[in-house]
């Protein structure tokens, strides 16, 4: 994984702290959010596996080391900062909540303890790819507590903001709650079940819809899902329902959904289908999902595109990514902001999670009685603690998770009041500390 893959002042700071001999100082960062987007009480923290990944092979090639030499911004920079550079491994630690875990503003989603080059050029890759998972998982588990019983495919490849991005929207939507995807690389890497019908360039390739059909039921067999709307829905359906076993169901793309299903469902029950499914698709989003159950419409699964792998009304969470602890070997040192909107806590932190609260306590303060603490070792001094759980383990955890918080918390609603969230006093006393110290230090 190229050391590249960050921004460039990642990499000027980097140079900075060799130039100052800070080479040596232990800095503590954490990633949190410092607000939930419109509509979320809370999100599900996703992408850890994939940080971790980044961690345990970042490195910096010999074609990277001159191309850095070649920039402006480092013509001052001593040779030793470039000979060092193909050395360069992560030899710290990393602390974070399991992948699956609702989270909630201020909770350190991550900690990273290292070297400050070692914590400092990460930033900006844990902050996309935590981030971006985070947000399609939340919004799938919006999308699966819409749907209820019925499952939810996430189909957003094609819109997503580049191919590996759509790949990366599959794992996040599965471990959010969906049932699976249609991206067949997310499939394949994280044993993600997958979906697929037919587009309607299938049944447009041949002279009639019944032949489209039939080609399509030669090959599919059990797994055939007929699109009917490309004519007329009801005529398609008769006509796919004309056709008879083996079939999966039928897929609507387009029109009134609700009208349409039940018109569907009573074609299919008619030919002795029963057990034929209907599945709808086309610019669905949670609150669509929500009023077609409310509406009883007979629809058995879901695929969403757009509004999933985009995570279209809340594309940003405004994640950071803070140091919060300086050690130079002699000395420790806490760090924080005190800028309005943007202030920090100093320290790191362990979350303590109650059924109806989470305080947010020093790293080093003891379990209270009835909590967990969320928080775990990960990586120790750059080796990787434990195996991590597969996309199917998360999603049963993540399931599990969501099912302990209140119901108001999972509604698609803002709640009030939403989480309470308490800073623990062994925290507020050091921040007060830290306050004070400034104070004193003004002219």
């Amino acid at each position: 994984m190229t050391g590249l893959l960050t921004d460039l002042y990642q990499l000027t700071m980097a140079a900075g702290y060799w130039l100052a001999g800070k080479v040596g100082e232990v800095g503590t960062y954490e990633l949190f959010v410092r607000r939930l987007p419109g509509n979320r009480n809370f999100l599900i923290a996703a992408g850890l596996a994939q940080a971790v990944e980044y961690l345990l092979h970042l490195r910096f090639t010999e074609e990277d080391v001159r191309y850095l030499r070649d920039l402006p911004q480092f013509a001052q920079t001593p040779p030793g900062f470039f000979d060092a550079l193909p050395e360069f491994r992560f030899t710290g630690d990393v602390f974070a909540v399991p992948e699956g875990t609702p989270i909630f503003p201020g909770e350190p989603i991550l900690t990273v303890r290292a070297p400050l080059m070692e914590a400092q050029i990460p930033e900006t890759y844990l902050l996309a790819m935590v981030g971006f998972q985070t947000l399609v998982a939340t919004k799938a588990a919006r999308m699966r507590e819409a749907a209820g019983a019925r499952s939810v495919v996430e189909f957003g490849t094609r819109r997503a903001h580049s191919p590996e991005a759509g790949v990366l929207a599959g794992r996040a939507a599965y471990i959010g709650g969906c049932s699976g995807t249609s991206n067949a690389l997310a499939g394949h890497r994280y044993g993600i079940p997958v979906f697929g019908t037919a587009a309607h360039s299938w049944v447009l390739s041949f002279e009639g819809e019944v032949e489209a059909f039939r080609r399509l039921q030669e090959l599919l067999g059990p797994a055939t899902t007929y699109l009917i709307d490309t004519y007329d829905t009801i005529e398609g359906a008769r006509r796919a329902a004309a056709l008879g076993q083996p079939i999966w169901g039928v897929r609507l793309d387009s029109g009134n959904l609700i009208e349409l299903s039940h018109a569907v469902r009573r074609i299919l029950n008619e030919a002795g289908l029963h057990e034929a499914r209907i599945m709808a698709t086309g610019d669905l989003n949670e609150y669509k999902i929500l009023e077609l159950v409310a509406e009883n419409a007979p629809i058995d699964a879901f695929g969403v595109g757009t509004e999933l792998a985009t995570s279209l009304d809340a594309p940003s969470h405004g994640a950071v990514y803070k140091l919060v602890e300086l050690n130079d070997g002699k000395t420790k040192r806490y760090t924080a902001k005190f800028s309005d909107d943007k202030h920090t806590m100093p320290g790191a932190k362990q979350v303590f999670r109650f059924p109806d609260r989470d305080i947010i306590g020093h790293a080093q303060d003891c379990i209270q009685d009835g909590a967990e603490a969320l928080l775990q070792p990960v990586i120790l001094k750059g080796k990787l603690v434990a195996p991590l759980p597969s996309a199917a383990g998360i999603r049963s955890y993540a399931a599990r998770a969501i099912e302990l918080l209140p119901r108001n918390l999972r509604s698609l609603f803002p709640c009030d009041p939403p989480r309470q969230i308490e800073y623990g006093p062994s925290l507020l006393s050091l921040l007060d500390s830290l306050k004070e110290q400034h104070r004193q230090s003004l002219p």
